[in-house]
């Protein structure tokens, strides 16, 4: 695994931490790559039952590293123009199709596909400094990591093409206030209250997480009747687990269920 990006894992939370603080954690091949495989191996890791992902320093990912993207331009390479296939869509398929809860921690500037990465997870924990910008029309670019897509869902059409077409900050009050993120905390406190969020998903019906995850990604492009039935056919999956008796018989005798992602 590539230094740019660590994994620790704690009691069933694996935060995966993108790890080029002098960059801002901007997304070079090397990183990219390394996130991909991170996201793999903790989504094929039955012991990881929640998902944290962060930035080391003072940003969470500023995006694209434009110095590397400007040397293969420069250099005639097709790369820049591949890294979208190679990359960033199956970076965010990984994200928004782990079978677990991802939260992402935003302790700083999330920009470009940084603040699409952020807006794939399931949650979003911003500190107080944090900010997120999509500036893709500022180096001429359209809009990558599936933020078309995440965004309009998250906060509306309207604020979505004001945010891609000016490209202007928007601060963490007032990504709270649009539902951008779940909550704002002091800037020293994001990666703390991500991973006890993870934790206490963590400890909850994960199989249960999957299939809402499923379900409200089905749901957003289907017919009201095809996302019946999707949720008909979920709904028997998780029916037919270990967790789901265990915890009705909990609930029934007034104790506290315990579940096992069976």
């Amino acid at each position: 695994m590539s230094d740019t990006l660590r994994i620790d894992r704690t009691d069933g939370v694996a935060t995966l931490t993108l790890n080029r603080p002098a960059a801002l954690n901007s997304l070079t091949v090397e990183l990219k790559e390394a996130l991909l495989a991170g996201l793999v191996e903790v989504r094929d890791d039955r012991a990881v039952r929640a998902v944290v992902l962060t930035g080391a320093g003072r940003a969470f990912c500023a995006g694209q590293d434009l110095r590397e993207h400007l040397g293969l331009l420069d250099a005639a390479d097709t790369a820049p123009l591949r890294t979208v296939e190679e990359h960033f869509n199956p970076i965010t398929l990984a994200l928004t199709g782990m079978p677990k809860p991802v939260v992402a921690a935003v302790n700083g500037v999330a920009a470009g596909a940084g603040a699409s990465l952020s807006f794939a997870a399931d949650f979003r924990i911003a500190a107080a400094g944090a900010s997120f910008v999509l500036s893709f029309a500022k180096v001429g670019l359209s809009a990558d990591s599936g933020v078309s897509w995440t965004l309009p869902r998250l906060v509306g059409r309207a604020r979505a093409t004001s945010m891609m077409m000016l490209a202007e900050p928007v601060t963490a009050a007032d990504a709270l206030t649009i539902g951008l993120v779940n909550t704002v905390v002091p800037d020293d406190q994001a990666l703390a209250t991500g991973q006890e969020l993870a934790a206490r998903l963590a400890a909850g019906p994960t199989l249960a997480y999957a299939a809402i995850k499923q379900t409200l990604a089905f749901a957003a492009g289907a017919p009201l009747a095809d996302a019946l039935a999707n949720e008909a056919r979920w709904q028997a999956r998780c029916g037919a687990t270990d967790d789901h008796r265990a915890a009705t018989a909990a609930f029934v005798g007034r104790t506290q269920p315990v579940f096992h992602g069976r």
